[in-house]
């Protein structure tokens, strides 16, 4: 059984942790836009009982800083490069696209559609993939939110705009109280909410999309163990992202991989079957027992 693993875009440094950076199946960028950004002022994070909060606001050096100073010392890492972009235009998004669409370093392009810490492109998500799906040939993922009544009609449209595939999901907005103060613990107010408690909102987004769409699914959310990743795959994902957990365990990605490698014995000795389905990468599984989801 073989479960691609990344990162979640802006959950870690390759260039400050290589090792970690390599141990993934591909590492994702923080999102990058055609300008330079300083982001949202500080404090642009809070923990809270069930996750974390943050509101970095696309901190980023350009596309230009980018692709010259960036990219060749994270092509040095010899990792499978992905790169987040972002913008507040269709024409932002065309614009990083076309500058990437040449580099042989990069993969894939994610295309952050739904960041809650800044305010949004007034396309549409088909709209942004569109526009970005006419510059570039390289393939392109759309990265949605989970703050909308119907993701699968989301993931219908950018399907049909020309997405290959989806990430599933982007962090969903939240606001803490600093109780000293009374009052929001982060500048900006409200920030993405990610952690264990967007997990089944997590799950809940990536079966509706792979119910509506024949699209592959970066699955992420709440993401702490190889039980969780199975839990996204059992719905629908065929790859999936470590997000807050690489804050407090950089380690995460080698101890889940030791986590599914022990799921796969204890299914193969309960009869379970975890399988690759097709080329592409997509995984099905049929599970004959409880067992195969409990680790450790």
């Amino acid at each position: 059984m073989s479960i691609p693993l990344l990162n979640a875009s802006g959950c870690l440094d390759a260039l400050a942790a290589p090792d970690v950076a390599r141990s993934l199946d591909a590492f994702v960028t923080k999102t990058v836009t055609p300008l330079p950004r300083d982001g949202n002022p500080p404090p642009r994070f809070a923990e809270t009982d069930g996750g974390m909060l943050n509101s970095i606001g696309l901190q980023n050096p350009g596309i230009d800083a980018f692709v010259s100073d960036h990219l060749p010392r994270l092509a040095e890492l010899e990792v499978t490069i992905w790169v987040s972009v972002g913008g507040f235009s269709a024409a932002d998004y065309a614009v990083c696209c076309e500058q990437l669409d040449d580099l042989a370093e990069i993969a894939t392009i994610e295309l952050n559609l739904s960041c809650p810490n800044v305010e949004e492109a007034p396309e549409t998500a088909a709209e942004l993939v569109a526009a970005s799906r006419v510059v570039t040939s390289k393939p392109l993922w759309a990265k949605l939110s989970p703050a909308t009544w119907d993701i699968a009609e989301s993931a219908r449209a950018v399907a049909a705009a020309g997405a290959d595939g989806l990430s599933l999901v982007n962090t969903i907005r939240g606001l803490a109280v600093d109780r000293r103060e009374r009052r929001p613990a982060l500048a900006r107010g409200a920030g993405g909410y990610s952690g264990p408690a967007l997990r089944p909102i997590a799950l809940a987004c990536v079966s509706a999309c792979a119910a509506a769409v024949d699209l592959p699914i970066v699955g992420m959310g709440g993401v702490c163990s190889g039980a969780d990743v199975l839990d996204f795959v059992a719905v629908g994902a065929t790859h999936v992202a470590l997000g807050t957990i690489l804050f407090s365990d950089p380690l995460a990605p080698d101890r889940v991989r030791a986590e599914l490698a022990a799921a796969q014995v204890s299914s193969s000795e309960a009869g379970g079957i975890a399988r690759v389905s097709d080329s592409s990468g997509r995984l099905s599984a049929d599970w004959t027992t409880e067992k195969d989801l409990q680790i450790g």
